[in-house]
């Protein structure tokens, strides 16, 4: 093992904790205020939330759009890792100044961001799963993607079950369906829904709605990058450490 990849172990190492951690006294009571603030939100908001979300996640797992990418081949993980990292700034950036944009234009345009920031962070993903190597045509792997997403926007307790299945990927793949159509994309909404509504409503308030836009879109695209960089670097691990072993 390399200097680096002993590095990039200890990070996997902490986030690989983080992930498995009980759900602490705060992160209740955040929960329990996000359900209490979800009831005073007007029903229509709740519905062109959870419509961007399902239609998302429908072009995910059907659409041609995503797929086009092929996997890179032939690099180290540093390389790996250095390309990964320049695309998440670049979607950092982009999400930042279109945050920027919709929360100046008030209500309307504030809705209009919840499907742009989505379309963002799934092709961020497809990208990121091509630079590290794997094949997006194939639907397992893009079952992982919505998995890492799960991992960065889920309650700890959705979180703590989704990484297993991250964790144990090659066992878990082959245990799921071959019918595409039996993925458990309702759960997978409404996790998301839950735990981004809280940042993302304040950009609807008047006068204040830009500044949140630029700063939580920016903090939700980095949060998603780095789940992906370590979600993808722990497979590409455990794959060398299994050809070696062998």
């Amino acid at each position: 093992m390399t200097p680096y990849e002993q590095a990039v172990k200890t990070e996997l190492t902490r986030w690989q904790q983080a992930m498995q951690k009980p759900p602490s006294t705060f992160g209740r009571l955040s929960t329990a205020v996000q359900r209490r603030i979800n009831r005073i939100i007007p029903q229509k908001v709740h519905a062109v939330v959870t419509a961007t979300i399902k239609q998302m996640t429908r072009a995910v797992l059907f659409g041609a759009e995503f797929l086009s990418r092929q996997p890179v081949e032939g690099k180290t993980l540093i390389q790996r890792d250095a390309d990964v990292a320049r695309r998440i700034e670049f979607y950092k950036k982009t999400s930042a100044a279109e945050g920027g944009v919709t929360g100046a234009g008030g209500f309307l345009m504030s809705l209009a961001d919840f499907p742009i920031l989505l379309a963002l962070k799934m092709k961020m993903l497809f990208e990121i799963a091509s630079l590290y190597g794997f094949p997006v045509n194939d639907y397992r792997e893009r079952v992982y993607i919505l998995y890492v997403f799960q991992l960065a926007f889920s309650s700890q307790e959705r979180r703590q079950e989704v990484y297993q299945y991250v964790a144990n990927w090659p066992e878990h793949s082959r245990q799921l369906p071959d019918d595409i159509h039996k993925f458990d994309w309702l759960t997978f909404q409404q996790e998301y829904r839950d735990y981004i509504d809280l940042a993302k409503m304040a950009q609807l308030i008047p006068g204040i709605g830009a500044v949140v836009g630029v700063v939580v879109n920016y903090r939700l695209i980095n949060q998603l990058g780095r789940t992906a960089m370590n979600a993808y670097r722990m497979r590409l691990l455990a794959e060398d450490n299994a050809l070696r072993i062998e």
